[in-house]
């Protein structure tokens, strides 16, 4: 089939590599306008877009699908199907008509759990035991459109979304071109999707992520591993926000927030018993491990976080 791919971050990539590996033809990619980026906020192509840009392909980069621009111009592309993986701009329905077998939409959740912007990152948060990845035709309708297939993977108690998201962009991807073989062979059978077990997964913001240490350590530790690699968990030190990477569950009791430093590591108090952190990103400073830190900084007796 002729096919053009529409995707954004670098979770996007692996799906892209794929279908350019496949039977199908890429004949161009579709991905958000470049954005500013690094200390110097400037103008950066995203990951989809460089990396079509090495195969040669055309990148269409519309500020938003409905311009009439953008239509012309897939409408000349003659498109059989449009994948896509995270673009992050939703399609109108004049657009969805445009290919004869529609849009094929990857999405990391096992659907109709965790329709949005931030599945893996809820699924942590929430403490679901699994999540996976769920091929769909995309519809008007937030991720509800009928199920092609799916796969599975266990959410294991030191995975944080971003390891869970680099797994599932890989067998996601491999999901991806088998949908679309069975599509282009007619043996695809869309299911449509149950209305109960729904659940949003909106984006997570960093007012999200702040740690509120009378929580429980099982509460925190989710997190902390839901919102790694972004935004990042964080807290407050000394008035300054202070970012934390990584925790494990301890036996230890104290007081939420009150610090407590050994040799080899540094200890928090939470609701229930301490964590001892990983990894810590003090103010203006790169990661660190956390007992590094804590030897450096002159602790006063029963210093907090938060």
């Amino acid at each position: 089939m002729r096919l053009v791919f529409a995707g954004t971050p670098e979770v996007a990539v692996p799906s892209l590599d794929a279908l350019l590996a496949s039977s199908h033809e890429v004949v161009a990619v579709v991905t958000r306008p470049d954005a500013p980026s690094g200390r110097g906020k400037r103008l950066t192509p995203s990951p989809v877009a460089l990396r079509a840009e090495e195969a040669g392909l055309p990148v269409l980069k519309p500020a938003h699908p409905r311009e009439e621009e953008f239509v012309d111009a897939l409408t000349a592309l003659r498109p059989d199907c449009c994948p896509v993986v995270a673009y992050g701009a939703l399609v109108p329905q004049r657009v969805l008509d445009i290919p004869a077998h529609g849009w094929v939409n990857l999405h990391f959740s096992l659907l109709p759990a965790w329709r949005g912007a931030a599945p893996v990152q809820h699924a942590v948060l929430n403490g679901d035991p699994e999540t996976g990845a769920t091929t769909f035709r995309l519809v008007r309708e937030m991720d509800a459109g009928p199920v092609f297939g799916e796969v599975r993977d266990r959410i294991g108690p030191t995975d944080t979304s971003g390891d869970l998201l680099t797994r599932l962009s890989r067998s996601g991807a491999e999901l991806l071109v088998r949908t679309l073989d069975e599509i282009e062979a007619g043996t695809a059978t869309p299911v449509e999707q149950p209305t109960e077990g729904v659940s949003l997964a909106p984006k997570i913001t960093v007012a999200d992520a702040e740690l509120d240490w009378s929580r429980p350590a099982e509460v925190l530790d989710r997190t902390i591993r839901g919102c790694s690699p972004a935004p990042g968990a964080w807290t407050t030190f000394r008035g300054e926000r202070f970012k934390i990477g990584s925790a494990t569950l301890t036996d230890e009791q104290l007081p939420p927030g009150r610090i407590a430093v050994t040799k080899r590591a540094m200890r928090v108090g939470t609701g229930t018993v301490a964590l001892e952190l990983g990894q810590v990103q003090p103010p203006g400073k790169k990661p660190m491990a956390a007992a590094d830190w804590a030897r450096g900084v002159q602790l006063e007796p029963d210093e907090t976080l938060g």
